[in-house]
């Protein structure tokens, strides 16, 4: 396996029944993997490893305490043997502070003791007790994977922000393919069998991905598996992060759903029992984007199949479905766990899970992540549906966010605000990201289609998505344009919009206090958009250019003005001054008056 791993410690100590190691040292944000020697077992053993034994282990620091999940993990070297049997169980932990870590195994047996809250149900076998310190030191700022910011945390503020580095996070990132996973090299991967996708989806292609437009774009010292398996995905994860995007998209279960070809499980009908090869696969790719700073955004389910784990409730496999993906992927430092896709009833969907079953799939969520990753459900394209269903899970304690689709692109800066409003307004304040536009056959275009939409899409989702306070964007292909949402096989495809997609967020995050502003569009004619830190500094957004104005009225000062070209990114210009005081007009951009511009006024 040619494949450098980023992470500065992978920890491997082999431990047995109540034995202890001496310590070991790491860095913090360090990916530190402890692993333990039972009793040999299988993916299709009789005692089902997955259900009916429960690896839970404690990390204290202090007064802090982690309790993390474990999982099975056949021979210990499953993505590259494919081993479905072995001794092997794992446990995978970040420390965020620097010290002496020590932990605690408790490992017991039981029927469905891997969904049992009960910390003594059961009994204890082999390893229960065995323990062992990790000397952490300090963090390592100098590198460029995301080890240097730390974990990106929900706050209960519009933005997530990284605990490390203290800066805050705005998502540009591709949506599609949603079947990302769907990929030839994984193993265990092909094209199930179900009804036929409901009408007007993109059409389920008969092979499974390959990337091989990407396979250019992989690098000497970059991972692969089995003798070489796996290149063109990671070049596809590269060309993305090397185009200044920062989040993937990607589902982790499509049973029965539009691609039929993405689950975490040994077959397309088992329920209960994972592929240890497979999933330590998609570690492989989940490591690699984590090293070029990429979110995962996991789609745990989509709408088609949202009833297809306990008929909707959290039960047994729905709970079961959800540990182990925590137990796997949970330690990741950016993650947006998406509990499902068009989530919830509408009438082309009319079997669905109720709002009470959403909570409490995303009350099981929080209870079982340690690490208490940004949480949300992506919402239907009809503002009729999504407001049904979303005014009910408002202020809901263990929800961090609305995944907004919507079907007319002009309503991107109306539905942020009154989603970032009636959250705060609520009680628990949502970061609230545009994942998915409409209209669905179409969605982001192409570069090379003759009337492509990609100016409409920057001024009025990216744009008008940042300007009302929202937390950043990512871009769905539609199912009538070619590399769309289940066909992209070349993120080439939409090269433009990611240039237009980071110049705007690259603005926010260099050019302005973004995360101390407010939406302001009272103060600006109408049409425009406005943000303001009253008083010191001002950003306004023509999307269909014309003339600006501003009302200062109340506000002393002198102030610079200058101009931002969204298109084309590089600095300010044409800059001028003005006094505070009453309404100023600022007129039209100098050339190009009737594309889009940002203006920036700052107090002098």
């Amino acid at each position: 396996m040619k494949y450098f791993r980023f992470f500065a410690l992978i920890l491997a100590v082999w431990l047995s029944a109540c034995e202890s190691q001496a310590p070991v040292e790491a860095q913090k944000w360090d990916k530190v993997v402890v692993t333990f020697e039972g009793t040999e077992t299988s993916e299709d053993a009789d005692v089902n490893p997955f259900t009916d034994y429960r690896l839970n282990v404690a990390f204290r620091h202090n007064s802090k305490t982690y309790v993390v999940p474990g999982y099975f993990a056949a021979d210990g070297n499953a993505a590259e043997s494919g081993a479905s049997a072995g001794k092997t169980w794992k446990v995978v932990f970040r420390p965020d502070e620097v010290g002496e870590w020590t932990y605690t195994a408790s490992f017991r047996k039981g029927e469905n003791i891997a969904i049992n809250p009960d910390t003594q149900a059961g009994k204890a076998v082999d390893f229960d007790g065995a323990s062992g310190k990790i000397i952490v030191k300090s963090s390592i700022a100098s590198l460029p994977d995301l080890r240097a910011k730390g974990r990106l945390n929900y706050t209960g503020d519009r933005y997530l922000q990284f605990q490390e580095s203290g800066e805050y996070f705005l998502k540009a990132g591709a949506d599609s393919p949603e079947n990302l996973l769907g990929y030839a090299d994984f193993d265990g991967t092909f094209k199930g069998s179900s009804p036929e996708n409901r009408s007007g989806e993109a059409a389920n292609k008969d092979k499974l991905h390959q990337y091989a437009p990407h396979l250019q774009d992989w690098k000497d010292g970059d991972p692969t598996w089995q003798g070489g398996k796996g290149k063109s995905i990671i070049g596809a994860v590269n060309y993305l992060a090397s185009k200044g995007m920062n989040s993937v998209y990607f589902l982790t279960m499509n049973i029965g759903g539009d691609g039929k070809d993405v689950w975490p499980y040994t077959s397309y009908d088992e329920r209960y029992r994972f592929d240890c090869s497979k999933l330590d696969q998609w570690e492989i790719v989940f490591d690699h984007m984590e090293s070029l700073g990429l979110m995962l955004h996991i789609v745990t389910q989509e709408t088609e199949n949202e009833l297809l784990l306990d008929n909707g409730d959290t039960g047994p496999q729905r709970k079961l479905y959800y540990r182990e993906l925590i137990a796997r992927f949970g330690h990741h430092l950016a993650i947006t766990w998406n509990m499902g896709e068009e989530n919830g009833p509408a009438p082309f969907t009319p079997k669905a899970q109720s709002i009470a079953q959403q909570k409490a799939m995303v009350k099981y969520m929080k209870e079982t992540d340690p690490y208490q990753s940004l949480t949300v459900i992506h919402t239907h394209a009809n503002p009729k549906h999504r407001y049904e269903i979303f005014d009910h899970l408002l202020g809901d304690p263990n929800l961090d966010g609305p995944s907004i689709q919507i079907g007319n692109m002009r309503s991107a800066h109306k539905e942020t605000l009154h989603w970032t409003k009636a959250s705060a307004e609520a009680g628990r304040q949502w970061v609230v990201c545009i994942d998915e536009i409409g209209p669905a056959y179409r969605g982001v275009d192409p570069d090379d289609r003759a009337d492509n939409n990609q100016d409409s899409v920057r001024a009025e989702v990216l744009w008008g998505n940042l300007m009302a306070g929202g937390s950043g964007a990512e871009w769905y292909f539609g199912y009538k344009n070619h590399n769309n949402d289940l066909g992209c096989e070349d993120w080439r495809s939409r090269d433009r919009m990611w240039d237009y997609t980071r110049i705007g967020v690259h603005f926010f995050q260099e050019m302005i206090p973004f995360s101390e502003m407010e939406p302001a569009d009272e103060l600006v004619n109408e049409g425009n958009y406005c943000l303001e830190k009253s008083g010191d500094i001002y950003l306004i957004y023509l999307p269909y250019g014309g003339q600006a104005s501003i009302d200062l009225s109340g506000i002393t000062g002198s102030f610079n003005v200058s101009w931002f070209n969204p298109r084309l990114g590089g600095g300010l210009i044409h800059a001028t001054a003005i006094a505070g005081g009453s309404p100023i007009e600022l007129g039209t951009a100098v050339d190009d008056a009737e594309k889009d511009w940002a203006i920036l006024i700052q107090k002098q």
